[in-house]
């Protein structure tokens, strides 16, 4: 049975739409055996364990400055309420809503399938962004561990690595990340949406405070890992107001560059935010609304290429004067310095992929 309509202490989502593909549908009936006043059972966290064949992902899209990803679980705990990556949830016959932060895929065995994967002849070098569709520190992270598992085998190959987090468990690394970073090998994005923590407590509920999240900054600075503070993402209206102080307070930090994105409504995540502004900030809900609607031609969202990521139009073109404005004053660059891709030693295949004492060819 689906939750009823409403906020749930310590999620994001204040609904939990159906899956699109699915082909029946349930409603929720109160049988009067919940008394008023009389609190639901707090929603747990579930994992399932995934066994994946492949974990590397290849992109074209000229939006991104990655071609290589990688995503250690399916959804994610932080539950942020406007996260882009809610509708691959209804791939695997679940809810982008309630579901997508509290029904969690683990690929266990990650690292062998990586290793698996960087052996092979035909890989190509690039840099691998890690947690980019679902936050690869988000707190499963801490018993699952997978995320520093690929570190490992990311360090052992010489292979360079972006990360995108906003979770301050990136600093449990730092035995792996200073020393790839003395090598050129890896950099960290810190994604900071807001420093007002009553607006983060709601917006995205499980993630690290925002002032924990600058003293990530900090930590990861003072190890030599190059950081980028990544205003992500940037919400008209609730959260445009900061965009100068974030980026000097990223800056004060020890970030080095800075980037941001305007917000993301695909699919599902239209309905699932209009319900949490209409639930949590109704008075600016439609000033929200209508400011994204000048920014994309009428619509929420416009997913084409060039146009999703900053929008268009006059109001976007302001946040994209006042972002480089501020940038510049805080003496943050646009992008950190290119990662080294020529110290990659490709790792030996596992002995189950060869035949009992073949040689490797190459």
């Amino acid at each position: 049975m689906k939750p009823v309509h409403g906020p749930t202490k310590g999620r994001g989502a204040t609904i939990d739409p159906h899956a699109r593909f699915e082909s029946t549908r349930h409603e929720p009936f109160d049988d009067g055996w919940v008394g008023d006043g009389e609190a639901p059972a707090p929603l747990r966290t579930e994992v399932t364990v995934e066994h994946p064949r492949s974990v590397l992902s290849w992109n074209q899209s000229p939006d991104v400055p990655f071609e290589l990803s990688l995503n250690p679980y399916r959804g994610c705990e932080h539950g942020c309420a406007y996260c882009f990556a809610r509708p691959a949830h209804a791939y695997v016959g679940l809810s982008p809503g309630l579901d997508f932060e509290s029904r969690l895929f683990a690929k266990v065995g990650a690292a062998d399938c990586l290793r698996r994967e960087l052996a092979r002849p035909s890989h190509r070098v690039t840099p691998l962004a890690l947690g980019i569709n679902t936050d690869a520190y988000q707190p499963i992270e801490r018993e699952w561990r997978i995320t520093r598992e690929l570190l490992e085998v990311l360090a052992e190959t010489g292979h360079p690595v972006a990360i995108v987090t906003k979770s301050a468990l990136v600093e449990r690394d730092l035995d792996l990340l200073g020393p790839m970073a003395e090598r050129g090998l890896v950099q960290v994005a810190i994604s900071v949406t807001t420093l007002d923590r009553g607006l983060s407590r709601h917006l995205e509920p499980r993630a690290a405070a925002p002032q924990r999240r600058l003293q990530t900054v900090e930590r990861l600075t003072a190890a030599g890992v190059p950081v980028s503070l990544l205003v992500a993402p940037l919400i008209p209206v609730l959260t445009d107001g900061e965009l100068e102080v974030l980026l000097d307070a990223g800056a004060a930090a020890g970030a080095v560059a800075a980037g941001y994105v305007l917000l993301r409504l695909p699919r599902e995540v239209a309905p699932l935010f209009e319900d949490w502004l209409r639930t949590h900030h109704p008075l600016k809900a439609e000033h929200i609304l209508q400011r994204l609607r000048e920014a994309h031609g009428g619509k929420l969202y416009d997913s084409t290429f060039g146009h999703r990521m900053r929008g268009a139009g006059p109001y976007a073109e302001l946040l994209r004067q006042r972002f480089r404005l501020a940038r510049r004053r805080a003496g943050l660059a646009g992008r950190l310095v290119e990662l080294d891709c020529n110290q990659f030693v490709p790792p030996a295949r596992p002995q189950e992929a060869r035949s009992e004492g073949q040689l490797d060819l190459f």
